[in-house]
């Protein structure tokens, strides 16, 4: 289907976006297309790219919340996940899906559970996703050859050309040996799968790795050949400087999580500057609703941005500017996808934000507007992969997705209970 989006503010410009298939296909003139909106009040934007998410985890948003991170995961969260079923993981996706198509996200990278039950959550939804199946054999022989035997299976699910691709999700070093570490990092290279994993988050993730093998996390990542351009690493928090160079000569990139961070209170800010002056491409994430509880990328586009000012101690660090570009363009290099910039030939994901909006009110600055002032709420329309997944705030099908999901919460909840 072809679809033009008519007298859009794009660039600081009016002009209008044609869309045919599933592509940008040009950007001026006055074309015609078998639909047509009104970009009048509006301004287009690429839509978000959440590179870190597990995004069944809606179905816990506010169960056990201001926690230690410890006690959070071991007493609370995995108890409860450890119920969870594959239609579970079904609806609480879908709700993940209906809360980012309202905030303006076209795209997702995801671990979690019952990993079939969120492909077709997403097919479903008509978003764009990258989903891993959580690798974690807690060092046994057993678990591990189990893992593997279903990390190899939905390997073969992958589809480079599909809205859904499958990439390979190892938890974390505390959570898998170092012969499974090695074993994805074979199975990646095999595959062109990428890998999505958690990295220093803690300190105590720092201590016990240097304390077990002498080097820390990413010294020991890059001893036992782990590191690679297609390894993307949420959180990063806990790094030196020598880390950080190791990242950026591997190519590995970092989704930075600021609001999950914030509130599990992981005790440092990500060193951000450094980041950028080694070359590391550094992109956003929401984290889950458990940890977030938001899976707004408008909130973690402002978290990152303040937190990184007040952290250096300097207003001018990580700009608005550069704050939407974490969140846009740096998240689809990140998982390797045509997206992320509204031109001629890129992937058709994007947004159309209400201009008329008090938030977006006065208009000096927009990607100010975006950045510092701006909430899902002013997100108006959402295209993907050349379909209209949300119009005028509505996405068909919204009040079943949220009736089904609340249920399944509910039962969760009750298990857990009993």
């Amino acid at each position: 289907m072809s679809i033009l989006v008519k007298d859009v503010l794009l660039g600081g410009k009016r002009t209008n976006i044609l869309v045919d298939g599933n592509r940008i296909a040009r950007l001026d003139g006055r074309p015609r297309a078998e639909h047509v909106i009104d970009g009048r009040g509006k301004a287009a934007i690429p839509g978000f790219v959440n590179t870190h998410t597990h995004a069944a985890m809606t179905l816990l948003r506010g169960y056990a919340d201001d926690m230690a991170l410890d006690e959070w995961l071991q007493r609370h969260i995995w108890p409860v996940e450890a119920k969870m079923t594959e239609k579970d993981v079904y609806w609480g996706t879908r709700l993940a899906c209906l809360e980012m198509a309202k905030s303006g996200t076209t795209c997702f990278n995801d671990m979690y559970w019952h990993v079939k039950g969120a492909v077709k959550a997403v097919e479903d939804s008509g978003l764009r996703a990258q989903l891993s199946s959580v690798y974690i054999d807690m060092f046994s022989q057993g678990k591990a050859a189990l893992q593997r035997a279903e990390a190899e299976r939905h390997a073969k699910r992958c589809n480079a050309g599909s809205r859904v691709t499958i990439s390979l999700g190892p938890h974390a070093i505390y959570t898998v040996t170092e012969e499974s570490l090695r074993w994805v990092k074979e199975l990646s290279d095999k595959r062109g799968l990428n890998v999505h994993f958690h990295l220093s988050e803690t300190r105590k993730e720092v201590d016990d790795c240097l304390r077990a093998h002498g080097k820390t996390p990413v010294e020991y990542l890059a001893d036992i050949g782990f590191l690679g351009p297609r390894l993307l690493c949420a959180h990063a928090v806990w790094l030196s400087r020598r880390e950080i160079r190791l990242l950026a000569q591997h190519g590995a990139k970092v989704s930075h999580c600021p609001t999950s961070n914030m509130k599990l209170s992981v005790g440092g800010a990500m060193d951000y500057v450094q980041m950028r002056k080694s070359g590391v491409t550094v992109s956003l994430g929401t984290d889950g609703a458990s940890s977030n509880n938001s899976l707004d990328m408008f909130g973690a586009m402002k978290s990152a941005a303040l937190l990184h000012k007040m952290a250096v101690g300097d207003p001018t660090v990580l700009p608005a500017a550069d704050a939407l570009r974490m969140a846009t363009l740096d998240g689809a290099c990140a998982l390797g996808i045509e997206a992320g910039i509204i031109q001629p030939g890129a992937l058709a994901d994007l947004t159309l934000v209400n201009l008329k909006r008090p938030e977006m009110t006065p208009l000096h600055n927009l990607e100010s507007n975006l950045v510092y002032s701006a909430g899902g709420g002013c997100v108006d329309t959402v295209i993907c992969d050349g379909s209209i997944v949300m119009e005028s705030g509505i996405v068909e099908g919204e009040e079943e997705v949220i009736e089904k999901a609340g249920k399944a919460a509910m039962r969760l909840a009750d298990k857990n209970e009993t």
